[in-house]
């Protein structure tokens, strides 16, 4: 009986962990406090910063209001419509290709003319294993500073 309850006290407290660590949204879904949003969850819009991670997955992000100086903005997620996962590199330049196109308008200015950088989060062949389809696209400034605001529309 008193395993249990330890094993009722480390799930509970892993529960309580996780709510209290999460970004916060408001009814609209905007990110309101800075907190771990699920890579897996994101939404056009949502800022966040550089992930502490030593490889290329990511399962958790560090959201921001964007409002507050943030390294990235989300402008684009979709799902992939291949029937099968195609090589790591090529899932890449479908990712990049696919975001390229989604830049322009939500932006504001032709990519190549912009100031912004475009980084995506794919699947990898495991993933896709799990059903994942998913591709994020969120841009940073090339010259490395903080972005505030949103860059929706701005042009820049």
């Amino acid at each position: 009986m008193k395993n249990l309850a330890f094993y009722a006290v480390v799930v509970l407290g892993y529960i309580a962990y996780g709510a209290v660590t999460e970004a916060d949204r408001d009814a609209s879904g905007t990110i309101v406090s800075e907190g771990s949003i699920d890579a897996f969850n994101m939404r056009v819009g949502d800022c966040f910063d550089s992930a502490n991670s030593s490889n290329d997955e990511v399962s958790d992000l560090p959201g921001v209001p964007c409002s507050e100086p943030h390294d990235f903005e989300t402008y684009a997620v979709f799902d992939v419509t291949l029937d099968s996962y195609p090589t790591e590199e090529a899932m890449g330049e479908l990712a990049y290709d696919s975001c390229l196109q989604r830049f322009d308008d939500f932006v504001g200015l032709e990519y190549e003319s912009s100031v912004l950088e475009i980084i995506t989060m794919y699947p990898t062949t495991e993933s896709w294993k799990q059903d994942d389809r998913e591709v994020v696209c969120a841009l940073y400034d090339m010259n490395e500073e903080k972005l505030v605001g949103s860059t929706r529309g701005r042009a820049i």
